[in-house]
């Protein structure tokens, strides 16, 4: 296995940062709802003159605050175990192993896509032509059709 490089992997760990951030904001703005929601003193604002956060936009409420420190420490504890080598090998592996695969062109990705559209349609109506026939036999088969 290849020893951890900082320099290797940019790429990938720069993506699996972004896309667990994302994630974790996701999971902390439910949990400021929630919390809100809970209780009227964590939905309550801190300061009657300062109510709002001036760029973010949203009220300086307990929630928020436990909401923020939950995603900051997230993201910090994130960061260090994405760091760690063994981690690190793993996501420098998968780059890899992406640059190895052959990506089809724009004119094929369309053929192959017109080639799935067409058998589900064809599959739907197979079914659906079955599911007549079938409710026509058991109906005749019980005296329920005319």
């Amino acid at each position: 296995m290849a020893a951890y490089k900082p320099e290797q992997g940019r790429m990938a760990r720069m993506a699996v940062f972004w896309v667990g951030a994302a994630l974790i904001f996701y999971g902390c703005r439910s949990l400021r709802e929630t919390l809100a929601g809970v209780s009227e003193t964590l939905a309550a604002p801190l300061f009657a003159d300062f109510r709002r956060v001036p760029v973010v936009g949203v009220e300086l409420t307990p929630a928020f605050l436990i909401a923020s420190v939950v995603f900051v420490g997230a993201l910090v504890l994130g960061r260090r175990l994405q760091e760690q080598p063994k981690n690190a090998d793993l996501l420098i592996e998968t780059e890899s192993e992406l640059r190895k695969v052959t990506w089809p062109g724009a004119q094929e990705v369309f053929n192959s896509s017109l080639v799935v559209v067409v058998f589900v349609v064809v599959l739907m109506a197979f079914l659906a032509g079955a599911d007549w026939v079938l409710a026509r036999f058991t109906n005749n088969v019980l005296g329920l059709g005319g």
